[in-house]
């Protein structure tokens, strides 16, 4: 089931989009305010507070607090105690993925501001700031090629080379940037102006972008290829296209080539939705995989080798993954009786 040369973790917990639910086990209140709770690198509990930019904002509303955020801004911008806090917070998202085995740390600040001035300053400053936390390579995430130029840019050229996350035939331009700088890079099934339709379409896409990355003299051990995930949730056959398509793009480029993915896609929308995304990742990597970017504290990737497949949660999950349950009625069901484990039905 396992990549022989291992699966490649790309860590995806330094993100701004990131959130904790109000109702959740790491929210709590403290002297009659909301706080968010974690453990320190040395284990240690801890709390991050929450500002009031944060308590006025529309995901805070409707029950989404972006703790990644909180800690950015605390860390970057702000003084003192707080400032001292956001830095703990970020040290031990970092420290958490090494422990679990990430091979690279996926950096994405979109969400830090609406303004691209302030993203690009914020992606610069990160990436500094986690090269000085970690040995571990970074990936440079965004919508924006100027963010992921300036993220490059702030590069330690002495450190492990980074990863460009992510070009695709939208912004092919975003490949000599990876030439440019030295970087690896992820090519997205993603067409001109839309996502396409299945696994054909991936195909065809992706291999349109393995060409255009091999015109810009970047080798195919540089190449993570990402087919798309998308929500079971949506259509029934969402996780066989992906799949699908892992295994022509294995066949097509044979060993040398990666094949990554934003794994935890296939999950939104769901309950217990770390059962999905450990049952699919092993579905990915024995399609052809090598690859993935999950988040390694959630789902470490050596708990794969222990799941058993034959179990009811098991067996119920593929189903969704595979289309063989309609509307994930069966998957629905048996969450609402308690059979999956994780917790018990949503409320």
């Amino acid at each position: 089931m396992k990549p022989e040369r291992g699966l490649i973790v790309i860590g995806e917990n330094v993100h701004t989009t990131r959130v904790v639910l109000r109702k959740g086990k790491r929210v709590a209140v403290e002297d009659g305010a909301e706080v968010v709770l974690y453990t320190t690198e040395d284990g240690k509990q801890r709390q991050l507070s929450i500002p009031e930019n944060i308590r006025k904002s529309n995901d805070y509303e409707e029950g989404r607090i972006k703790h990644v955020k909180i800690a950015l801004e605390a860390a970057m911008t702000g003084a003192g105690a707080g400032a001292d806090e956001g830095m703990r917070y970020l040290r031990a998202l970092v420290r958490h993925q090494e422990r679990a085995g990430a091979d690279f740390l996926d950096l994405n600040v979109d969400e830090y501001s609406i303004k691209r001035a302030e993203q690009i300053a914020a992606m610069a400053w990160l990436v500094r700031t986690v090269q000085g936390l970690s040995r571990l390579p970074v990936a440079v995430d965004s919508s924006s090629v100027e963010v992921i130029q300036a993220g490059l840019e702030a590069c330690d050229g002495a450190a492990e080379r980074a990863l460009l996350n992510s070009a695709s035939l939208e912004r092919l331009d975003a490949l000599a940037l990876a030439q440019r700088h030295n970087a690896r890079v992820i090519v997205t099934a993603a067409g001109e102006t839309a996502m396409p339709e299945g696994s054909a379409e991936r195909l065809a896409n992706a291999s349109r972008m393995v060409d255009a990355a091999r015109a810009q003299g970047l080798a195919f051990g540089d190449i993570y290829v990402d087919p798309l995930v998308f929500p079971a949730s949506v259509d029934k056959d969402y996780g066989l296209h992906c799949l699908d398509a892992i295994r022509a793009l294995r066949a097509k480029y044979g060993a040398e080539i990666h094949i990554t993915g934003g794994m935890s896609n296939v999950s939104f929308g769901m309950p217990n939705r770390r059962l999905l995304n450990d049952v699919f990742l092993i579905l990915a990597l024995e399609a052809g995989a090598d690859s993935g970017i999950i988040d390694p504290v959630a789902s470490p990737p050596d708990r794969l080798l222990a799941l058993d497949r034959e179990s009811v949660p098991y067996r119920l999950a593929a189903d969704v993954l595979l289309g063989k349950d309609a509307d994930c009625r069966s998957y629905l069901r048996a969450w609402r009786k308690g059979e999956l484990g994780g917790g018990g039905p949503r409320r």
